[in-house]
């Protein structure tokens, strides 16, 4: 009995091994959980800032290419309006081509037979028969060339009135043309019979049809080349 009582006795004064918790670690427990806290909480603010640093490439890019493809769609692009011609008015025109091939080689024939004429005429002499029979062939084939040319042309520059490409280089080439046309009816009706009884009429001839073909070939350049 005694030795049950006295184990009895030690039972109930012996420490309590039930865990419970300290004020102490409750403390520690509090203190460990709100550092916890603070690191989640610093975490998310730096995934925070990573993705706000991050903003401006997936905000701005769409918003600079929305404004580039809305500035290309406004652009407007100014259309060539087409013009259709008749199959006359390409048949003027190649006949118009084909007969200005003729000019340079008549320009060259009537050249060296008119100064042929005007050395004999100065001097004197017989005019040679070769000269006076190219240069009278010359003539006629000009007139008759500046002719087809004449009509062929401003009937092509009224058939492209409509077309804007081109058009100062056709008005020009025709202001030219026109010109030496008249130049060369002057020459051929007026100074070519009074060559025959002055020096001065002749040279008048001369240096008229000179800068007559001048003008001739200077048109005739402009669409020659302008058309390349």
């Amino acid at each position: 009995m005694i030795s049950l009582a006295s184990f009895l006795l030690v039972l109930a004064t012996a420490p309590s091994t039930t865990h419970g918790l300290a004020p102490l670690d409750t403390a520690l427990l509090i203190a460990k959980a709100s550092a916890a806290d603070t690191a989640a909480s610093d975490s998310i603010a730096s995934d925070s800032h990573v993705s706000r640093a991050g903003t401006p490439m997936s905000v701005f890019a769409p918003s600079l290419l929305s404004e580039r493809l809305t500035s290309e769609d406004t652009t407007v692009h100014k259309r060539r309006r087409a013009v259709v011609m008749s199959d006359a008015a390409i048949l003027r025109l190649r006949i118009h081509r084909y007969a200005s091939y003729t000019v340079i080689p008549l320009f060259a024939l009537q050249a060296i037979a008119g100064n042929q004429l005007l050395q004999a005429d100065n001097g004197g002499v017989e005019r040679p028969g070769w000269a006076k029979s190219a240069h009278s062939f010359g003539a006629a084939a000009i007139g008759t060339v500046f002719a087809v040319n004449t009509i062929t042309g401003v009937w092509s520059l009224y058939d492209q009135r409509a077309n804007t490409d081109g058009r100062t280089r056709r008005w020009v080439h025709s202001i030219l043309m026109l010109a030496s046309d008249a130049g060369f009816t002057w020459t051929g009706i007026k100074l070519a019979d009074d060559a025959k009884r002055s020096s001065s009429s002749r040279d008048d001839h001369r240096n008229l049809a000179y800068v007559s073909i001048g003008t001739a070939l200077v048109g005739y350049g402009i669409m020659y080349f302008g058309n390349r």
